[in-house]
């Protein structure tokens, strides 16, 4: 086992056999995690990038079986910000010192093409790295906002097993799902995407497939995180995902991918205390602290146990500064674009 993880930090490729392997063999977990945190070491250093995250509406058109943010949740208050609210929380995480903003929402038809336009236009004025996460759009309309500034498009497949997929995202179609993904490279932006691990009748050899799929389309972020059983959904009663087998598909992905950005993402520190720093030492760089004020960090309750819903955004700067310094990594000041693109620049900030 221990050479196979050698072979993928030496030529950043497995076979989906060995990928199952390293996945099904818990007795590699310590030696895998330092491996891809060394890796992430020699191609990125030991910067963390920070995105400052706006929720900017919690109403969706979708039925996704696991989220909290489903069409059918009657238990859950709706809410939309308001254009002067999304511009007032992006102006005060500039002033926080966030260097990206992720604009991320359900998919509310109230925020069409024109309204997307003017506050990505707004927004990237204030000298930003534009990151959103709108769900699926028409080739047309990723192209106009990739041309009134956006520059990262964050669309989660998550899961490859086409049947899964339509199992747990009723009417929509995982073809569908691929297609905006290839628009998105061929539109030029820096692509996300990521998936969900533990869902009902998700296989190893499924999540196998998730990182070699990655690979294949080559993406430039990957958000991997456990899936956390929502009351208010169907899935209320399944079994979640555990935090060792999410750390494991993401530090697999980083040992075929080194030199891509991976959130250390939220929902790992809403299963374990301090999940994103467990993730930052086990292949992570990038962390997406809340910049949304108020009531409506609650609100967006896409699974329960979300941490830091009572907290101010500029308590969250601090406190993950904090814990990234005394793991002696640095905040970037960069805009942390893959490759060392449009000025990335590493001044540390403690």
């Amino acid at each position: 086992m221990n050479k196979l993880i050698e072979k993928a930090s030496l030529t950043h490729n497995l076979s989906k056999e060995e990928i199952l392997e390293l996945l099904k063999c818990d007795d590699i977990n310590e030696e895998l995690f330092k491996t891809a945190d060394k890796l992430r070491e020699e191609h990125l250093g030991n910067y963390v990038h920070l995105r400052g995250l706006i929720e900017f509406t919690n109403i969706c058109k979708r039925n996704c079986m696991y989220c909290g943010l489903r069409r059918d949740n009657k238990n859950i208050k709706r809410y939309r910000l308001t254009e002067e609210e999304i511009l007032d929380f992006a102006k005060k995480a500039v002033s926080y010192g966030y260097k990206t903003i992720v604009l991320q929402g359900g998919e509310d038809d109230f925020f069409t093409k024109e309204r997307m336009v003017n506050i990505i236009k707004k927004i990237k004025k204030l000298g930003v790295a534009l990151t959103i996460s709108l769900g699926e759009k028409t080739y047309e309309e990723y192209k106009a906002f990739k041309e009134a500034g956006a520059d990262r498009y964050l669309l989660r497949i998550e899961t490859t097993d086409k049947k899964l997929y339509e199992d747990m995202d009723p009417l929509m179609s995982h073809d569908e799902r691929l297609s905006c993904l290839k628009n998105l490279g061929d539109l030029g932006y820096e692509v996300g995407s990521g998936v969900l691990v533990g869902l009902p009748n998700q296989t190893l050899e499924s999540l196998a497939d998730d990182i070699l799929f990655f690979k294949k389309i080559n993406a430039d972020m990957i958000g991997i995180g456990p899936f956390i059983p929502n009351e208010d959904t169907p899935l209320k009663d399944c079994t979640g995902g555990t935090l060792t087998l999410a750390l494991k598909v993401m530090a697999l992905t980083r040992l075929l991918l080194p030199d891509i950005n991976i959130p250390a993402t939220t929902a790992m520190e809403s299963l374990t205390k301090n999940g994103r720093v467990v993730a930052l030492q086990s292949g992570a760089n990038v962390v997406m602290p809340n910049v949304t004020e108020g009531e409506y960090r609650k609100l967006y309750a896409l699974y329960p146990g979300k941490i830091c819903t009572g907290d101010t955004p500029s308590h969250c700067r601090g406190c993950i500064t904090g814990k990234i310094n005394i793991i002696g990594r640095e905040v970037s000041d960069g805009f942390g674009f893959r490759g060392n693109k449009n000025s990335n620049s590493h001044t540390i900030v403690k």
